[in-house]
């Protein structure tokens, strides 16, 4: 666990990039286990890698996502109804993830 600074998290890729890829890449490893390895490496590569992390005092982390996911996914054939459930856990995910690495109670 890594001792979490709110006012350093606003430079996150200075001071906390290693917790960061940790993060994604444990999110991405346990929806990989529940879901379509080609629907969730697609969301990682198409619209998870233009997210961004952020933490509020009152919320801690969320993520937020790029406009229009379901154009941006382009290297898969899925419904929008699909999209927005696997979607919607893979974010859920990544924030408790977040949360676990920094010691951060939701």
């Amino acid at each position: 666990m890594t001792d979490f600074d709110p006012e350093q998290f606003e430079d996150k890729y200075a001071n906390y990039f290693p917790e960061l890829q940790k993060a994604y890449q444990q999110a991405f490893e346990v929806m990989n286990d529940r879901y379509d390895s080609e629907l969730v490496h697609a969301i990682d590569q198409q619209v998870l890698n233009e997210s961004e992390p952020f933490y509020d005092d009152e919320t801690g982390f969320y993520v937020e996502l790029p406009d229009s996911p379901s154009e941006r996914l382009t290297a898969v054939i899925v419904d929008d109804e699909k999209l927005d459930v696997v979607l919607s856990e893979y974010v859920e995910q990544l924030e408790t993830e977040l949360h676990d690495i920094f010691g951060v109670e939701a």
